[in-house]
Formats: structure tokens, sequence, C-alpha cells
């Protein structure tokens, strides 16, 4: 194949064409997403300041360091980053694996956007996730919109179809360590420590060595079942925390202001965990500090036999009734209850679907949406509390309410909501949009796929059911004229 440039290779004379990650390349509304993101990474005006300056004529005020700078290494393109985040969630892959992935996979540098092959990264991984920051959650909720206006677009599925949705809950886990009581008094006495001796003081004791037995302690006390020793380690483990917390907290006054300030945020959490107990009306965990460096992660209890506790946030998820493509994921920091999430992921799924004219008519639900009717008008609510009540078609539409937990087991296993690694609320407000926008990626492979099979065997069907019909044809003249066929 000619091409311009002799030396390198055209990625489209090497791949097939009519392989669904290429077709969903060549389908996808790169110019309305470029446009909608383009404003987010644009050089922002600096106001300048104010110079004294003179002249000829005399002194006068200038400003300088003002207007658009030019200053910088460019910008990638927006194509290539928003291709690299679906990829990275539909194929489940971390940072690092994906930018090497991209190098040596020409499908995913053809669904970037490239002509000619590249042997290179496409960027440091680092920057995939300063892009996701910029983004934010409006932004990312768009590469969410862009999937379903492209299902609709390819007619995968029909516009009547995002009127019937089935919502349910999960919880989405932070990585962090399981938070027991031991861990949590150790690691923040030696985070303490450390911070106090990298910002310049030196306290009078670490307790580095016995907060070693001890920890060895409450390991085999536990695993042993004794729970009164443990019990005693724990006071301990406090103990010593506490003595440290007072020591620093002596001494910190000959730091500087901003020594202080950074002091003060990591004493603030050691306080926390030296006066949590799980006894004296806090046994619920409310107000609880599970990680000293995740702190907005709540212990969650969704009444599974295998995993009573979940450490993370809850998210709540949106379907189609009939094919299952994700129409809304939105987190809910705060452990709320489900029936006072329903009118927030509904609003969120009818601004995704705003340019399609359509909204959502009809909600499937589990029995932990009831009593939220009035909320959500005119959207009607569809649970087995209402049983008696129901009309036979809404009977059948609430017999697949369960399509919905297979389609958050895949987006957990295979796309990684299983784990969050962004940090901070936004970053689990990020992780989940981001992840169900992966999930609808691969249902919209899968559909290409269907329908290429489907326009690949048409020929074959057609002459098997002319076959079919000339026999039928000889069959009944055979037996008007009485010639057995």
């Amino acid at each position: 194949m000619s091409t311009p440039d002799f030396f390198r290779a055209r990625l489209d004379g090497m791949i097939d064409l009519n392989h669904p990650l290429a077709v969903l390349g060549r389908r996808m509304p790169w110019v309305e997403i470029e446009k909608s993101l383009a404003p987010l990474f644009a050089r922002k005006a600096r106001m300048g300041r104010q110079r004294e300056d003179a002249d000829m004529f005399g002194p006068m005020a200038v400003v300088v360091a003002g207007g658009v700078s030019a200053a910088g290494r460019p910008r990638l393109p927006i194509r290539l980053m928003v291709a690299l985040l679906y990829l990275k969630h539909a194929f489940n892959e971390s940072d690092e694996s994906l930018v090497e992935r991209w190098a040596q996979d020409v499908l995913f540098q053809y669904f970037s956007g490239q002509e000619y092959y590249e042997h290179r990264l496409p960027c440091d991984p680092s920057q995939i996730g300063r892009f996701r920051r910029v983004l934010g959650e409006a932004g990312v909720e768009q590469l969410l919109k862009s999937t379903i206006e492209t299902a609709v677009r390819l007619q995968a599925i029909k516009k009547t179809e995002l009127q019937k949705l089935i919502v349910d809950s999960t919880v989405q886990e932070k990585s962090i360590a399981h938070p027991t009581d031991s861990r949590l008094l150790d690691v923040a006495r030696d985070q303490l420590a450390e911070l106090a001796k990298k910002l310049g003081m030196t306290p009078k004791q670490t307790f580095e060595r016995e907060a070693k037995q001890l920890r060895r302690k409450a390991g085999g006390y536990a695993h042993a079942r004794q729970f009164k020793r443990l019990r005693s380690v724990l006071r301990r483990q406090r103990t010593i925390l506490g003595v440290l917390m007072r020591d620093v907290q002596r001494k910190m006054d000959t730091l500087a202001q901003e020594a202080r300030k950074q002091l003060q945020l990591m004493l603030d959490k050691a306080q926390r965990i030296h006066a949590q107990t799980a006894a004296k009306g806090n046994s619920s965990g409310r107000g609880k500090l599970y990680a000293l460096h995740a702190p907005e992660a709540e212990c969650i209890s969704k009444g599974k036999a295998r995993k009573p506790y979940e450490f993370g946030v809850k998210v709540s998820l949106a379907i189609t009734h009939a094919k299952g493509l994700i129409v809304g994921a939105r987190s809910f920091p705060g452990n709320p209850y489900d029936g006072h999430t329903l009118a927030a992921q509904l609003e969120q799924t009818s601004t995704l679907l705003q340019d399609l004219d359509v909204l959502p008519r009809t909600a499937i639900v589990d029995l932990g949406y009831r009593g939220v009717d009035a909320e959500i008008a005119p959207v009607e609510l569809i649970h087995r509390g209402k049983s008696k009540r129901l009309t036979g078609q809404q009977r059948r539409w609430l017999k697949r309410r369960q399509a919905i937990e297979p389609v958050i087991g895949h987006v957990k296993q295979d796309h990684g909501m299983q784990r969050c690694w962004l940090k901070g609320e936004q970053g689990d407000a990020l992780h989940a949009v981001l992840c169900a926008a992966g999930f609808n990626l691969r249902w919209l492979l899968r559909a290409i796929a269907r329908k290429g099979l489907k326009g690949f065997f048409a020929p074959l069907f057609f002459l098997l059911s002319m076959v079919v019909m000339l026999f039928g044809t000889f069959k009944a003249a055979g037996n008007h004229f009485g010639v057995r066929a």
C-alpha cells in the first residue's frame, strides 16, 4: 500500500478493518468528545502583576506576566488520552501496563486515532492520572454519555429501551488493608514518629522495638482467639500512642507554621484512632477512621455471608431493562439508605440521556428502595413489595430485576470497580463512572461482533430458506398429483 511516509507502516494495512475495536474506533463521536472537553484544557489567562517602571516622561505602572502564556510542552491529543482511559477500563489494565500494551497492540493504536505504527510509549503513565483529574466528574460522565449515544447510533439499542431501567447499589472497596485495631494503632504511632523526625523534631521515645513485639503478639492472640490477652495488648498500644502524641504536642511549638500545620493534621488522625473503640455507643462504626491515607473509607454491610463488611463507598448503577447497557453510575459518600440515592441516580441518568430526547419512566428495584415514590415522581417505581398491585406486564418486568447482579459482577471483576486506587472522594466518583464506561465499551464490541456475524451468515440463511421453500413447493405438488415426495 502506498504511503506518504515511505519508512513507516500504515495501521489500516496491518489490521482487519472489520475487527470490532477498529469498527468502534471509526464510529465513536470523537469530534463531539473533543469539543466538549477542549475548554477544560485551554490555557488560562493570568491577571499578571503591577510593577513600577520609568521612562523619559517619568515613573509609570506596568503589568507584567499577564495574558495567555505559550510556555510549556504542547499537550497530547485529547482523543489519544480519552482512548487510553476507555481502553484502560475496558480491558482492566493499570496505567503502566496500558501504555506498554498500547505500544505493542496495533488495534489499540488504531482506536486511538493513529495513522502509523508507533513502537514507543504514547505517554508517561503518570500523565493518565493528571488527565483524569483535570476531567473531573463532569468530564468522565461525558465519556459515559458518548458510549450510550454510540449504542443508539449503531442501532444496538432502541431509544424506547432507555425508558425502563433497573437500579441497584453495590460497594466499591477502597485500596486499604483490613482495619484491625492493633494495626491502626501501630500505623498511627509509626507515621506520627516518622513525620516528627522528618520535620526536625526528636521525640523522647518512639517505642519502635516494643511496638514490633506488640504487633506480633496481637496477631498470635487473635489467631488463637485469646481475646483477653489481645485486649491487654491493645491497651498497651493505645497507651504508647498517647504518650507519643503528648510528647509531640509539647514540642511542636518550636516548629515553623507550615510544619505545625502539617503535624497537626497527622495528630488529628492519630487522636481519632486513639479514641475510637467498639463499645459505649460506637459499635455502629459511625465516624471511625479505617485508614490514615484514605479517611473517606466507610464500613458498609450489604448482608453477604462470605463478606459481612466492606470498606469503601456505596455506588449506584442503572442499566437498561432489556439489553443491560449502563446508563448511570454514581458514588454516594456517607453510606446513605438505598432509597435516598434513587432520585440522584435518576437525575444523573436523565442528564446523560437528554441529548437523545429520552427520559426514564420506570425504575425496577429491590426492597431497599421502598417508600420513595414521591421523591422520584413521575418515574414509576416497581418492586416486589407492590406485588398485589402490579399488572401482569409489570410482574414480567420484575422477573428481570436480577439481571443487574451479573452486570455488577462484571463491572467489578472485569473493569476494575472491585478496588479503587484513586485518592479521596473525587477519586471514588471518577473511578465508578470510568468503570461503567469501560463496561459499555466492551458491550459495544460484543454488539458489533453480533452484527458482523449476522451480516456474514445472511446469504447462507437466504439460500437455506430458498431450499426449504422449494422443497415445500415440490412436496405440495407431489401430493396434489399423487406422487410421494
